[in-house]
C-alpha cells in the first residue's frame, strides 16, 4: 500500500465518531487562539467559515470569491477570516486533508488550504497522491513531520473540536459562513459585501 494511502487511512481511522444531531440551541463557538485566522487578528469584522477540502462548493468559494474578498476586505484590515474544518464525503480524504492543514508550519495553514482547494478538481483524474503532495509541499513540513503530527492526539482533538463546534452552530453543510456571528446564505462577493459594509459603517 502506498505511503499516502496509509497516511489517509490511518488518520481517518484515528478520528472519533461524529455525534449526529443538532445542538439544543445554535451557538457559534467564539474565536480563540487555536483558530486559523487570515487577516488582522483585531479586525472589526469576523467571518467564520466552516468548510471541507473535498467540497466542490467550498473550492468554488475559495477560488472564485475569496481572492476578491481578500483583496477588498482582509488585506485592508477590515475583516478577518476564521477557517474551521467540517469534513464531508469522502470522509477519509476530507479528514486527512484537514489534518495536513492543521499540521502545517505556523503561518502556512492557508497555503495548504489554497493547495487543496485549487487542485481539488483534479482528484478524479490524477488521484489523491498529487493532491496531498501539493498540500504537503505548501505546509512547510516534511512528509515524516506531517505523518507524525497526524497521529498526535492533539491534532485529532483539534479537528474533533471544530466538528463539534459546527454541530453546536447547527451547521449541516459546507461552506457555511457567519459574519459577526450571523449566518450568511449568499456566499457571493456581493452577498458578503452586503453583510460586511453596514458593520463597517457603524464604527
Amino acid at each position: 500500500m502506498k505511503r499516502r494511502a496509509v497516511l489517509v487511512l490511518s488518520f481517518a481511522a484515528a478520528l472519533a465518531t461524529v455525534v449526529a444531531g443538532p445542538a439544543a440551541a445554535a451557538v457559534l463557538p467564539p474565536v480563540t487562539a487555536q483558530d486559523n485566522i487570515l487577516g488582522r487578528v483585531d479586525a472589526p469584522v469576523t467571518v467564520v467559515e466552516y468548510a471541507s477540502f473535498t467540497c466542490p462548493h467550498c473550492a468554488d468559494f475559495h477560488t472564485q470569491v475569496l481572492p476578491a474578498f481578500k483583496a477588498k476586505y482582509i488585506d485592508t484590515g477590515k475583516v478577518r477570516l476564521v477557517y474551521r474544518n467540517l469534513p464531508t464525503s469522502p470522509a477519509n480524504l476530507a479528514e486527512a486533508a484537514a489534518g495536513v492543514a492543521l499540521c502545517a508550519a505556523p503561518g502556512r495553514f492557508f497555503d495548504v488550504a489554497e493547495a487543496f482547494m485549487t487542485h481539488q478538481a483534479t482528484l478524479s483524474t490524477t488521484g489523491t497522491r498529487p493532491w496531498f503532495d501539493a498540500a504537503v509541499a505548501a505546509s512547510g513540513k516534511t512528509r515524516d513531520q506531517i505523518g507524525a503530527c497526524l497521529q498526535a492526539p492533539a491534532t485529532q482533538a483539534t479537528l474533533q473540536a471544530q466538528i463539534d463546534g459546527a454541530a453546536a452552530a447547527e451547521v449541516e453543510g459546507t461552506p457555511a459562513l457567519f459574519v459577526n456571528g450571523r449566518r450568511l446564505t449568499d456566499h457571493s462577493l456581493e452577498g458578503l459585501s452586503d453583510a460586511v459594509d453596514p458593520l463597517l459603517r457603524r464604527r
